[in-house]
């Protein structure tokens, strides 16, 4: 018997919302074939660099709240 993970489901569930927000905002599916594979590497080096600032972030409201305690 398998029970459900249900960390993996609500992520599965995140990238569908996230999959029809892009469509809504784009017009598109990541099945397009209008972008090169360098036009592709440029779009998850910004991606990866923003969620880099995110965790940055992050780190720093975790100290300062760290410190008050």
């Amino acid at each position: 018997m398998s029970q459900e993970d249900t960390v993996v489901a609500a992520v599965i569930s995140s990238f569908q919302e996230r999959s029809r927000a892009g469509q809504l905002k784009y017009g598109t599916t990541l099945d397009r074939a209008d972008l090169t594979p360098l036009q592709w590497a440029q779009h998850m080096q910004e991606e990866l660099m923003d969620a880099i600032l995110y965790l940055e972030r992050l780190k720093q409201e975790m100290a300062a709240r760290a410190q008050l305690s």
